[in-house]
């Protein structure tokens, strides 16, 4: 037989042994891997969405998510904007409007979001809360065999003629981490050693657990404002009261849980409006605004005492759990309007819309009791009016120096009595008969205070009265607003306890060198990144050597002691 057929040829101890591990890898392969069955499946959902990282990319998300809100109108806010925005993008709109990113901060993806954000973080909080009590209930580690090793060492040599023994060296170092917060633990467990542990920096993780929970806090107030809370608008007149109910805004906003039986029946009169101008005292800034004030008149309950208040910007008043702020002012003409049966149509005040500088404000009139047709007036009012070159009027000054009403006037059906919500600032003139203009033959409506002009083919008449002010008034009620405030502070100071404080670990063993000396070993281990570990070590070194009366010298403070040294110890 040649060599290479013997090369080929297995002993029957090799071949035994390739049928066992042909076997072997054929039962590998038929293993069945345990299933996970629904319990594991929940289990370890649950794993997943409690732990940190999935709060930290839910709140990212959250984020995120809140980001269309700013760009899209809110059907909240503003429903009318939002049929606009739709109607003007007929390709896109419906499409986004079935995503809710006309409703964001009340859709069903961004309540997902948010719930999911509060479970995670109750889910992260609690074991980890749990963890650490039991963690400031157990006694620091135990001491370890070769303190050299930690990544702060020292040894100081108490002389032998000092008197102080290994115990009593021990205690002082005991009682001295005590006053610097430490919780110390003697122990005698290492042989004729005695030695201590020392910990502190608990706070660390309390503010890193307050951190967290005040989060929750700020959810939950926030969601808590949402559901229960409620916004509104409301333009006040001098003279005018506002009574705190739904049919006293003029745009009301309620949370998703609302009940109309929850509002307070307060009211708020405005005695007097106040606004001051710059007259030149500062150069470049004439007639810009330095300070509005609304003088209100106040009541809790309609059995309450009336209380004087003042109402200004970034100064709310507070009423039955509810803010006032100051958002707005302007001028309200005051007219009177005869119809043409010579009856009185429309007699008060209307509110000017403020278009642009000195208060140049635009002005609509709808007068639906007219007989025997409706009658509407568009145009302009001007606190202080003055003719420019080419005989265009404009308002010189935000004060009531000359003030002008310049109108159009129409007749017709104003369309008031279809059921259909109308802008009160905006009138639709496409199927109303225009009466006066400046391009017609009648010509313009120009008024100043006390005078009058009658409106064509005996249609009527119009008389400028006089002027009030009005200011624009939010209301906020806000039931999770001081709870939030509350928990943001918490949620700083815990964020600022985390960062500033470090959690630190400190052992000191003592024993008796053989020439009668005491010797004294630390070492210092910080739970994570600590630049100031070296300072403590320092420190504490310091306040040993003090205790002591040990002479500072190179020899005692190092971090490289030999392993002989440690060994007699």
């Amino acid at each position: 037989m040649s060599e290479s057929v013997k090369a080929k040829k297995k002993s029957p101890a090799a071949e035994g042994a390739n049928t066992a591990d042909g076997k072997l890898q054929q039962a590998k392969s038929e293993a069945a891997l345990p299933a996970l069955g629904f319990k594991g499946m929940l289990r370890w959902a649950w794993t997943q969405l409690t732990s940190m990282r999935t709060a930290l990319f839910l709140l990212l998300l959250l984020a995120v998510g809140a980001v269309p809100g700013s760009l899209f109108p809110q059907r909240a806010a503003n429903p009318v904007t939002v049929t606009d925005w739709i109607k003007n993008n007929p390709a896109t709109g419906p499409f986004l409007d079935a995503l809710q990113m006309f409703d964001v901060y009340s859709s069903a993806w961004f309540s997902a979001i948010y719930i999911l954000l509060f479970i995670s973080l109750i889910g992260c909080v609690t074991p980890r809360a749990i963890a650490h009590y039991k963690a400031m209930k157990s006694q620091p580690p135990r001491t370890p065999k070769r303190l050299s090793r930690l990544p702060e060492y020292g040894t100081l040599a108490l002389p032998a003629d000092a008197g102080i023994p290994a115990s009593k060296a021990i205690n002082d170092a005991a009682g001295l981490l005590k006053k610097r917060g430490y919780r110390v633990e003697v122990r005698d467990a290492d042989g004729d050693l005695p030695s201590l542990g020392a910990e502190r920096g608990f706070l660390k993780e309390v503010g890193n657990l307050v951190f967290h929970t005040s989060l929750i806090g700020v959810l939950v107030s926030v969601a808590i404002g949402g559901l229960f809370g409620y916004s509104g608008q409301r333009i006040l007149v001098e003279g005018d009261t506002f009574v705190n109910t739904l049919v006293g805004y003029d745009q009301f906003t309620p949370g998703t849980n609302f009940q109309s039986s929850s509002l307070q029946p307060y009211s708020v009169q405005l005695d007097k409006f106040e606004a001051k101008f710059d007259r030149g005292e500062s150069p470049g800034k004439a007639g810009q605004p330095i300070d509005y004030t609304a003088e209100v008149t106040t009541k809790e309950t309609p059995d309450s005492p009336a209380k004087k208040e003042v109402l200004k910007v970034n100064e709310p008043v507070s009423l039955g759990g509810t803010s006032l702020y100051l958002t707005g002012n302007g001028y309200a003409p005051m007219v009177t309007v005869r119809d043409g049966e010579g009856n009185v149509a429309f007699q008060g005040p209307v509110t000017a819309k403020v278009q642009g500088d000195n208060y140049y404000s635009s002005v609509v009139i709808k007068v639906p009791d007219a007989k025997p047709e409706q009658l509407g007036f568009q145009g302009f009012f001007l606190p202080t009016s003055i003719k420019n070159e080419a005989g265009i009027s404009y308002s010189a000054a935000p004060e009531l120096f000359k003030p002008e009403l310049t109108l159009d006037s129409y007749y017709g059906d104003l369309g008031l009595d279809k059921g259909v919500p109308q802008n009160v600032f905006e009138m639709d003139v496409r199927d109303l008969t225009q009466l006066n203009g400046r391009k017609l033959e009648a010509g313009g409506i120009t008024l100043l205070v006390g005078q009058s002009q009658e409106l064509p083919d005996g249609k009527g008449s119009i008389t400028f009265d006089g002027v009030k002010k009005y200011i624009g008034v939010d209301i906020h009620h806000n039931p999770g607003q001081l709870y939030a405030l509350i928990f943001g502070f918490l949620a700083v100071a815990g964020l600022v306890m985390s960062l500033y404080i470090n959690r630190r670990r400190v052992w000191v063993r003592t024993g008796t060198h053989t020439d009668g000396r005491t010797m004294v070993e630390y070492g210092l281990l910080a739970r994570g990144e600590d630049h100031r570990l070296a300072g403590e070590a320092a420190a504490l070194r310091e306040l040993f050597a003090r205790e002591w009366n040990v002479p500072e010298t190179p020899d005692t403070d190092t971090k490289t002691v030999s392993s002989s040294t440690s060994k007699d110890q």
